[in-house]
């Protein structure tokens, strides 16, 4: 009998698939992706601060998700194109909004963490 995914149990590969989603190189990665094919070295200039050795390791892990294709054409040297698949598009739609969300709401973050930093209390929720 199959038991049904459960993201709390550690044993659940759920938590794997939470796990990539919650690796920040992979988030930006489906973002650019989500927006066309891309060359390693372009994925390389377009993210600050990731070395070659990461995007190496969170290219193929994302590959062997089934979220991205990776694609070699016979040049000198040899040219590599990756893009997103079926699958990984319906995870790139979901990123794209926690994005959009972060990119909304992040002066209130930010606000939020300068009075928890000050010891000021927090502000009165709004009723639900």
């Amino acid at each position: 009998m199959l038991q049904r995914p459960d993201a709390f149990n550690a044993q659940c590969p759920t938590r794997q698939v939470l796990d990539r989603i919650g690796d920040k190189w992979a988030v930006l990665i489906l973002i650019l992706l989500g927006e066309g094919t891309l060359r390693f070295n372009e994925l390389r200039r377009r993210i600050d601060n990731i070395s070659q050795k990461m995007l190496s390791q969170t290219l193929r892990s994302l590959e062997r998700d089934g979220l991205i294709s990776r694609e070699a054409f016979p040049t000198v040297p040899v040219t590599v194109e990756y893009s997103l698949t079926d699958l990984g598009r319906t995870l790139a739609a979901t990123v794209n909004e926690l994005t959009r969300w972060a990119e909304t709401h992040i002066g209130e973050v930010e606000e939020a963490q300068r009075r928890y930093d000050r010891g000021l209390p927090r502000p009165a929720s709004s009723p639900r």
